[in-house]
């Protein structure tokens, strides 16, 4: 890993923890603290201690571990939250990542999410004392139905992807008795797509988009058979354009006994204005963290419930929330599901935050951030595609995508130079239809004054590349490491400190 060029500035020179701002030489927990340090005071047990070989196997005991930092309790504040300070978050800065749709997670979620009742509910808690639990999934299913205009969701998918795979299950189940052997792909589709197709068993079959950047009608017309089970759409796609030609697009495949799998995750676009169930949609997934502001990254749960039309009701994940009279149940009973997903019934605290969302914004607030999502699109579209490179031309929705094309820096030059303008990169080199492709989305929380200060560090960057690129070599140099190695980290990853 390469560190910031001590020449570029005094202040890259190590610091000591004392030293004002952020950029002190910190550290990894292993080499601080000292023998007999604690951070915490306990009082006695008062349950007799008892040796743990009489309790486990000796297979299945741990062996003492060497070489523990022994800190006190601010120690261990003081280091991660200075750790904490070195991260980019959306709570500090602009997060344009394209296709990722990096937004605002309003607080009162949290909070929300937080509730003893909702946060300490065990998941095997019988129905008849969950039914407040049941209720608010029960609801949020029926704000994902009207959204989506679909017939029937489950929310057990943990991810979008997991959503993505959910959906071609229920395609294949479908096919059961006359059993289908491909999955068309247009290449303006998310990236996940071909991963969940192989995984179901399909051969995918890829189709090239046309001059405009959607959907071939004709190579769609030419590859659309009776061994083909079904197409995977991206709507918009990852261009940022909404598929003119859906109406089309489904009618051929259902023509020939295909299915139609949407990948919703730019509902972000159109939610409140159009829905695609009226588009003869047969299963959609939406991607929580996207489109209704639950947390994204870092590894944790994340949500991708699953809309189907009724022809699919049947080999919905088991069990579903259902409603009968004033009472709510999981019901598993279902012979054709295609199963569990997961242990329990999806990532409940992420499912909890997207309700609040939703009853927060009301059916005018879902509509109004589709459109505040567009028009921000639209005004940096604007603004920079006399800067950048603009490989599509049609209308964009909530994303837009430049490329690096007659720039005197590369698209890698650009990103890490934002860095030190202090805005995270967008998505790079993605969508790969697009050569050095820059695929930016603002979403709707961002103010006119965020996107100007951001247009204004791609027009500096853009003119000083023309003139000194070479300086774009070591960029950034705001940052605690510069330009790591990135095929070096991925192949000798340094995962535990000895």
């Amino acid at each position: 890993m390469t560190t910031r060029p001590t020449a570029s500035n005094a202040a890259n020179a190590p610091q000591s923890p004392g030293t004002p701002g952020l950029i002190c030489d910190e550290p990894i927990v292993f080499e601080m603290g000292s023998p007999g340090r604690k951070a915490y005071s306990l009082p006695p047990c008062d349950v007799p201690e008892v040796e743990i070989a009489t309790l486990l196997p000796p297979a299945e005991i741990r062996a003492a571990i060497d070489h523990l930092p022994e800190l006190t309790e601010l120690d261990v504040v003081r280091h991660f939250t200075r750790l904490s300070q070195w991260n980019f978050s959306i709570d500090t800065n602009f997060y344009p990542l394209g296709s990722c749709t990096m937004k605002y997670n309003p607080k009162i979620n949290e909070t929300l999410a937080r509730l003893p009742g909702f946060a300490q509910h065990h998941p095997m808690t019988p129905d008849a004392d969950s039914q407040g639990s049941l209720q608010l999934l029960y609801e949020l299913q029926e704000c994902l139905k009207t959204i989506s205009g679909m017939d029937h969701v489950s929310l057990q998918p943990a991810a979008g992807a997991q959503g993505e795979l959910a959906g071609i299950l229920m395609i294949k189940a479908y096919h059961a008795a006359n059993p289908r052997k491909k999955i068309l792909l247009p290449d303006s589709a998310h990236g996940t797509n071909p991963a969940s197709a192989a995984l179901c068993g399909y051969k995918t079959v890829q189709l090239s988009s046309n001059a405009a950047g959607l959907i071939d009608i004709a190579k769609l017309n030419a590859a659309m058979d009776e061994e083909t089970a079904g197409i995977m759409l991206t709507n918009p796609n990852t261009l940022g354009m909404f598929e003119k030609d859906i109406a089309e697009i489904t009618r051929i495949v259902h023509k020939k006994g295909g299915l139609v799998y949407c990948d919703g995750a730019n509902l972000n676009a159109v939610m409140g204005i159009t829905k695609m169930g009226d588009m003869g949609i047969d299963v959609l997934h939406t991607n929580l963290h996207k489109t209704f502001s639950t947390p994204h990254g870092g590894g944790g749960p994340g949500a991708g419930p699953v809309c189907v039309k009724n022809i699919l009701a049947p080999y919905l994940p088991a069990p579903v929330v259902e409603k009968s009279g004033a009472t709510y149940k999981l019901n598993a009973d279902l012979p054709q599901s295609i199963g569990r997903l997961k242990a329990f019934h999806g990532n409940f605290g992420m499912l909890l935050r997207t309700y609040a969302y939703l009853r927060t914004m009301g059916p005018e607030g879902i509509r109004e951030a589709a459109q505040a999502a567009v028009l921000n699109a639209n005004y940096l579209r604007a603004k920079l595609q006399d800067t950048l490179h603009l490989p599509f031309d049609g209308p964009s929705l909530h994303e837009c995508v430049f490329s690096d094309k007659g720039q005197n820096i590369t698209t890698m030059d650009i990103a890490k130079a934002l860095i030190d303008h202090g805005f995270h990169p967008p998505t790079i080199y993605f969508p790969l239809i697009v050569k050095g492709a820059l695929m930016i989305e603002p979403t709707e929380t961002e103010s006119k004054e965020t996107l100007d200060t951001f247009i204004q560090a791609i027009q500096t960057i853009a003119a000083k590349g023309k003139t000194d690129a070479e300086s774009f070599r070591t960029l950034p140099n705001r940052t605690k490491v510069s330009r790591p190695s990135e095929a070096q980290a991925a192949r000798n990853p340094k995962l535990r400190w000895r």
